[in-house]
């Protein structure tokens, strides 16, 4: 298995061999042959070298196929087999960056009522405790820890939203990219 800088009509190739082409795909999947996985070891090395061939290329596959029994008219199911795979990768990183922004509201939300709950207590315990010197450290202490509340749902919407989403664009390229199957020559 290869790849190749940008070649072909501007497209970054990915060059895969097998001996035939049921080698791409998950051999434990029921599904027919259209529909199913494709192998673990094979998603990782087409999604590594389109992450190596750059952003802004666009990708074709080429699958060199070297056992060429039964594999004459290959072109079209192949290619329709690699964009469902791909395409059902996109739902998966939308579902997953949908389920993250559900969670981030859920956290922000009682985040805020922590929040708010502590700037009020924070406020009693200086104004109770206005006489003594450790009263102010003892408001400032509930104020942080309202802070800390704060954390996550910052953390959600500020930086882990962005790997999901880097994700899904890699996976939406995937699905677009050419397909072309190349048979020995007899």
């Amino acid at each position: 298995m290869s790849a190749e800088a940008p070649t072909d009509a501007g497209h970054g190739v990915i060059r895969v061999r097998v001996r035939e082409i049921g080698q791409l795909f998950n051999s434990l999947d029921p599904d027919p042959f259209i529909e199913r996985d494709l192998d673990d070891d094979a998603a990782r090395y087409i999604e590594s070298w389109a992450r190596e061939i750059g952003r802004h290329v666009p990708l074709k596959l080429v699958v060199h196929i070297a056992d060429a029994k039964g594999h004459t008219d290959q072109q079209a199911l192949l290619e329709a087999a690699v964009r469902n795979y791909y395409g059902q990768m996109v739902e998966l990183a939308r579902n997953e960056f949908r389920d993250l922004m559900r969670r981030g509201r859920g956290s922000l939300l009682i985040g805020l009522m922590v929040l708010a709950g502590a700037m009020y207590a924070a406020h009693q315990v200086a104004a109770l405790l206005a006489g003594f010197d450790w009263g102010a450290l003892a408001g400032e202490g509930i104020m942080i820890g309202g802070w800390v509340a704060m954390w996550k749902p910052l953390e959600i919407f500020l930086y882990d939203w962005w790997p999901l989403r880097r994700k899904r664009v890699d996976f939406e390229r995937l699905r677009d990219m050419k397909v072309e199957v190349v048979l020995p020559t007899p």
